[in-house]
């Protein structure tokens, strides 16, 4: 028989159980708020990608990166092509990219074309910046119509002068850029610039954003992921909502040192604009050898 001070100590370990399950549901729903979105029209990556990493949104009324238990990649790629942009055509080789009517501010650089390769299947983008060069392998195999797009930015200059401005915490190791309007000065609601049109998200089956990874940063609705993306430099449990576009192959050091110095002023969920200013100067992409 259970003594008195035997059911102390169980209601003291269930409630125990219940705070720590409690703290881990937080925890998760602060990584899912931190990754902020491309684009504006709903509340990251990487503030809050959400009105944290929302990928949080500036401008209208922000991003938000999945604030609500997420849908699976075939859910979320039905979704996308039943209301949204449809996903890569393999037997026409096209891509569908739409205009983006959620708001945001837009900077115009035009369409991509549709018509894209699969091959090679994997492409050298090259950010320049002001701390040095970070280097991704684009998987343009897995996601063409993603990697088409930042080629095409790249081609048009989009990205150069722009700043990264959300860096995440020690629980969400992420640093987000593509936003061409940013200010990344610690008070300015950045994240709400795209470059007015959004594509279907890609490579989702399976999909972990472990150290290394680059992927596109979106609204929690499918089918929104546009200019912004996020350089993971630490392990971050993602559902698999965000296009992993590429692996960075050179350059982790240089987000350890954003990361080192940390962010100008805290937006309450542990990310912010990072203190040490990375600024894209110029990208360049092209067909590995």
């Amino acid at each position: 028989m259970a003594t008195g001070k035997d059911r102390q100590k169980q209601l003291a370990r269930e409630h125990y159980e219940r705070q720590m399950q409690r703290r881990l549901e937080r925890e998760q729903k602060a990584k899912r708020t931190a990754i902020i979105g491309s684009t504006v029209g709903v509340v990251i990556v990487v503030g809050g990608i959400v009105a944290a990493v929302a990928l949080l949104g500036g401008g209208g009324t922000g991003t938000e990166a999945a604030s609500s238990p997420s849908a699976s990649a075939a859910e979320t790629a039905s979704a996308s092509a039943s209301t949204g942009p449809k996903p890569y055509d393999a037997a026409t080789g096209t891509c569908d990219y739409v205009k983006d009517a959620t708001g945001g501010t837009v900077k115009d650089v035009g369409m991509p074309p549709t018509k894209v390769k699969t091959t090679p299947a994997k492409k050298t983008m090259t950010l320049k910046t002001n701390l040095g060069d970070v280097v991704v392998e684009l998987d343009n195999a897995k996601a063409p119509c993603t990697t088409n797009s930042l080629e095409f930015l790249a081609k048009k200059k989009y990205y150069d002068g722009s700043k990264c401005h959300r860096l995440g915490s020690e629980k969400f190791p992420m640093l987000q850029c593509g936003d061409p309007t940013a200010k990344a000065d610690g008070k300015s609601q950045d994240g709400a610039g795209g470059p007015g049109y959004v594509m279907a998200e890609e490579n989702l089956d399976g999909a972990q954003y472990k150290r290394g990874v680059m992927a596109m940063a979106k609204t929690s609705a499918p089918g929104t992921t546009g200019s912004q993306f996020f350089l993971v430099f630490g392990d971050i449990q993602l559902t698999p909502d965000y296009t992993p576009v590429g692996t960075i192959t050179k350059g982790l050091d240089i987000l350890d040192k954003v990361n080192k110095a940390g962010v100008i002023a805290d937006m309450g969920d542990g990310t912010g604009a990072p203190k040490e200013t990375m600024e894209i100067k110029d990208v360049t992409i092209a067909s590995k050898s």
